[in-house]
């Protein structure tokens, strides 16, 4: 069969990539074509557009790049027809993918899933219409969701946390501190990792207070996350301080070896906390407090970080806006690294999030039920 996939980011496009390769397994004869990236390239198909051109980020940058995003979404349509797929496979990336939904099922009438839900639960609840609407069938990766989504009267599939395979089956899994400083050149010291998200506008507004808030820790040196897609020199005025390096495609080999870790908001603060890092979670913003009671009165959830909405409290300090300053970072990694009440609690709190996220096996459940699906 011919599957259609539509991934508009990095974490897209590694989640997808997974998919796939379970998708062939079940199907021998899957033939695919995606937006997507390199990751989803190296399974096999074919790449009609990269998501390096299509990964705009808040409202100004959406206006700015308005064009390019509406020629994106008209070749994307054009380009479906052409191919005449067997079903379209969205992983989250709403504001595109719920469009596309609508006029695949307008013009084609075929299965449509969802991989990967929107974060409904937060923001944006209108688009639950969409769903019902567009979209047959949603394969969740957040245990919470499965209660939202049925009180949407909206039927959903839990299939389990792709974070959870992607670490089971990771290389290098029983690397020791040396021999990872040792092909990473590195000094011979622990490690504060600094995770600063996985877009240039994240990490511009979030990394120099990552560093300003860890450097103080002298005994540490800071080692940043490389981001996929991310090109090193986006990382070099960061390097001035002898301090501070960066490493690439090595990004769970880093949370690995680390004593403590700062992590914008996203998917790596689940990462952190299945790896058993303590973190704090950060998430600057410009506009000070009242863009945050702003956000507070539109988010509808308590918590922003993947672990404690997965637990359900607060695991993990959450630095949102204005809270999110250096001096109150290094508080943060103070007790981090040296209270162990604090340690053991937030070891404690990962410990709930495992169980609650369950065993390995996302991407294949989600590659059963689509098929079994698509053959009926």
């Amino acid at each position: 069969m011919k599957y259609y996939l539509i991934a508009g980011e990095a974490s897209g496009d590694l989640h997808a990539s997974h998919l796939m390769a379970a998708l062939k397994r079940e199907d021998p004869h899957a033939e695919f074509r995606f937006y997507g990236g390199d990751m989803m390239t190296a399974v096999g198909g074919t790449c009609v557009q990269h998501y390096r051109t299509m990964a705009y980020m808040g409202f100004i940058e959406v206006i700015a790049h308005l064009r390019p995003i509406l020629n994106n979404m008209k070749n994307c349509q054009c380009d479906i027809l052409d191919w005449q797929p067997d079903a379209l496979i969205l992983i989250d990336y709403p504001s595109f993918n719920l469009k596309i939904a609508k006029f695949v099922k307008q013009q084609l009438g075929i299965p449509v899933y969802y991989y990967i839900s929107p974060k409904l639960w937060a923001w944006k609840e209108y688009r639950i219409k969409d769903i019902r609407r567009y979209v047959d069938m949603v394969y969740s990766i957040l245990p919470f969701e499965v209660d939202y989504y049925r009180r949407h009267n909206y039927k959903i599939n839990y299939v389990g946390n792709p974070t959870v395979d992607e670490l089971a089956v990771r290389s290098h899994a029983h690397e020791t501190f040396a021999q990872f400083i040792q092909t990473q050149h590195l000094p011979d010291k622990p490690i504060i990792a600094l995770l600063a998200g996985s877009r240039k506008a994240e990490i511009r507004r979030n990394l120099p207070r990552m560093i300003e808030a860890a450097k103080v820790f002298t005994n540490y040196q800071l080692v940043i996350a490389g981001a996929p897609g991310i090109a090193p020199e986006t990382y070099a005025p960061y390097l001035a301080c002898g301090n501070v390096r960066v490493v690439y495609d090595a990004t769970y080999r880093l949370l690995a070896q680390s004593s403590a870790a700062v992590v914008t908001s996203g998917t790596a603060t689940l990462e952190a906390a299945l790896l058993h890092v303590p973190q704090v979670v950060c998430y600057a913003m410009p506009g000070g407090k009242l863009v945050y009671e702003l956000f507070k009165r539109w988010l509808k959830v308590r918590y922003v970080s993947l672990v404690n909405l997965i637990a359900d409290s607060n695991v993990v300090t959450e630095l949102l806006v204005h809270q999110c300053t250096a001096e109150r970072i290094s508080d943060e990694l103070n007790y981090l690294l040296y209270d162990r009440d604090v340690h053991e609690r937030i070891m404690r709190g990962y410990s709930e999030v495992e169980q609650r996220l369950g065993a390995p096996g996302a991407p294949q459940r989600a590659a059963q039920d689509i098929v079994a699906l698509l053959r009926k």
